[in-house]
């Protein structure tokens, strides 16, 4: 947010309220998405982890596995990881004016191939990267690394709620995604703007990348890295996602049988979310879920849907039920081990 000094969420990989194994296109640790498109051999799973480069202050990283690799890369395959960047939270870097403000970034990694990597610094309005590269001295081994951009002067980030701009760490890419590069800002075109042809290609073999440590600054000196305790990168995150209930046994909300046959509850974010949600539920299943009213219990798989949601709350409820008492209090909560209930506004 504007005036920390670090511009990333959740750098140092601490919050990962998904909790989960991510092995297709989709966010992962908090406010770090994944995207794999068209490989049809590439087997990889993303998860958080606790290997870290010792003695500097992180307990997680971020693990891409490739636990069965791709023998040739085709034109169109691709595999990255990214991070995104509100555009009203990041005004004050000046882009399109004479006082476009320069960015440090840096961050630790250990990959399975040492050599040359690409990070990629996109614009969306207009559409302008600048591409840079980092070499890795040692496979397997934490490194340090440090990049330094000017500010684009000709660049422009929209005042408002979108993805403005996204850090994006390729690792591996077709022909459609590399080409001759321009240098430093520019218009972006995918097949020479993307990532480097002569970058290693860590979908070619099996192996561990890792990343943690994330931190972008304004300035042309990289400065240790700015950890916060875990409670304010939690309330971060939830501004784009927010996992109310995962697990068994766990309450929901407390929640109201509107008829005999549909009941309703209310939820209140911890924190004013960055749009209206657009997602509840993300694993659904034979009585899941559970409304508890006067000592009996009603199950169900799946929810109806939301209503009156807005960034601050919403009115959660199943219909289709059977032998209510109209009227009756009681809560919701999960009922199966595998049962998880989330908000998404993600970018």
């Amino acid at each position: 947010a504007q005036g920390d000094k670090n511009l990333v969420v959740n750098g140092a990989m601490t919050v990962d309220q998904r909790n989960q194994t991510t092995t297709a296109t989709g966010y992962t640790v908090d406010r770090f998405a994944l995207a794999k498109s068209n490989f049809d051999e590439l087997v990889i799973a993303v998860t958080q982890d606790t290997d870290n480069p010792s003695g500097n202050g992180f307990a997680h990283s971020l693990k891409l596995a490739v636990t069965t690799a791709e023998s040739a890369i085709a034109a169109d395959e691709l595999l990255y990881l990214d991070t995104r960047f509100e555009g009203q939270n990041i005004q004050h870097l000046c882009y399109g004016t004479s006082s476009a403000k320069s960015l440090t970034l840096s961050f630790w990694v250990k990959s399975p191939l040492a050599g040359k990597h690409s990070v990629n610094f996109y614009q969306s309005t207009p559409v302008r990267s600048n591409l840079q590269s980092y070499t890795v001295s040692s496979a397997n081994t934490w490194e340090y690394k440090t990049i330094t951009i000017d500010g684009d002067t000709s660049g422009n980030i929209a005042n408002d709620t979108t993805a403005e701009i996204i850090l994006f760490w390729p690792l591996a890419g077709g022909t459609n995604y590399h080409g001759t590069p321009h240098t430093g800002w520019g218009a972006y075109t995918d097949t020479d703007d993307f990532m480097f042809s002569d970058q290693v290609n860590l979908a070619g073999q099996t192996g561990n990348f890792f990343l943690t440590g994330v931190q972008l600054e304004i300035g042309e000196v990289a400065t240790p890295f700015e950890h916060e305790d875990v409670g304010t990168t939690l309330a971060k995150c939830q501004r784009y996602f927010y996992s109310v209930a995962k697990g068994s046994n766990l309450t929901i909300c407390n929640a109201n049988s509107y008829s005999t046959t549909a009941v309703y509850g209310t939820i209140h974010f911890p924190v004013t979310m960055r749009s209206n949600p657009t997602s509840v539920g993300a694993a659904t299943g034979t009585n899941y879920f559970r409304f508890y009213s006067a000592a009996s219990a009603t199950d169900f798989d799946s929810w109806t849907g939301l209503n009156d949601q807005t960034a601050n709350g919403c009115t959660i409820y199943k219909a289709s039920l059977s032998s209510l008492t109209a009227g009756r209090g009681g809560w919701f909560v999960t009922n199966n081990a595998s049962a998880w209930l989330y908000f998404s506004a993600e970018l």
